[in-house]
């Protein structure tokens, strides 16, 4: 390990949205950050297009809906963006409570601004941040449906295979008696054949001390690099001994075990990064 003056090497494939922050974190412990993405996340002129339907005049789409749920801060900015291509608020200021649900610190994401591009009545959104930040949580939290339509704005995946976690959850809501409706809101897309090179040609560099994992689908981005580049799994453990795998939260991990990546450390606390480099800490015990 790379653990003299306690100065670690911690690489991370996060997307660029997440990047800073998750930097900041790794050096905040006194440890050098290595992003590589494996993945980019970004809305996209056909997305923007797909959320306008719901939302544009004149009798916008989304007044149908009972609730708007969100599994990702892109969904969220995605969504902001769209609503500000508007002249006016798609929610009609009455009716039943309209609740908008979005995961941990990604509800920092929704507030009082974003509530006003909904509706002009902001006393009839009700914003609804389950205890356990997963989608597995958030739909425990809402209850049954009872028949009502769920707006799911989710990324449309694109030179990968769609992780399951949206497609697991658009199925526990409809389990709970909820019409989920999925509309394409941004694309998740694989950064390409080198993306993983710096994790294995390290130019003579030292050997990563950890790699931070905070979805599926950059663990399988990775893997898919790697095997462009002639490579596997167990390579990128060769170049680097003694790395350790990080997941942000347990919905990371299993997906990352499901494609044959084993995870030795699983933030308990994932509603922020914060959980996952303290995670990080407490195995070094800095």
């Amino acid at each position: 390990m790379n653990a003299a003056n306690n100065h670690r090497l911690i690489a991370f494939t996060t997307p660029e949205n997440y990047a800073p922050r998750l930097s900041h974190l790794i050096q905040l412990k006194d440890w050098t950050p290595l992003w590589y993405p494996t993945i980019a996340v970004e809305p996209t002129t056909h997305t923007k297009s797909s959320l306008l339907r719901y939302l544009s005049p004149p009798t916008p789409l989304i007044n149908q809906f009972s609730a708007l749920a969100f599994t990702s801060r892109s969904g969220i900015s995605a969504f902001s963006d769209a609503l500000s291509e508007l002249n006016s608020t798609p929610l009609s200021p009455s009716g039943e409570d309209f609740t908008v649900c979005a995961l941990g610190k990604d509800s920092e994401l929704i507030d009082n601004l974003f509530v006003s591009k909904i509706c002009s009545n902001s006393e009839r959104i009700k914003v609804l941040v389950p205890e356990v930040p997963t989608p597995a949580g958030l739909v425990e939290s809402l209850g049954y449906g009872l028949g009502r339509r769920m707006l799911c704005p989710v990324p449309l995946v694109v030179g990968l295979e769609e992780p399951l976690v949206v497609p697991n959850f658009i199925r526990d809501l409809e389990t709970k008696g909820w019409v989920a409706v999925r509309v394409n809101a941004y694309e998740t897309r694989w950064m390409g054949a080198e993306c993983a090179a710096a994790l294995v040609k390290r130019n003579g560099g030292c050997g990563v001390d950890a790699i931070v994992f905070t979805s599926t689908g950059e663990v399988e981005g990775m893997l898919k690099s790697l095997r462009a580049m002639g490579l596997d799994w167990e390579a990128a453990l060769r170049e680097n001994p003694g790395m350790v795998v990080a997941a942000h939260g347990p919905v990371t991990a299993a997906g990352a075990k499901s494609l044959g990546v084993d995870v030795n450390v699983v933030s308990s606390r994932f509603g922020s990064f914060n959980g996952v480099v303290d995670a990080l800490a407490l195995l070094w015990n800095n």
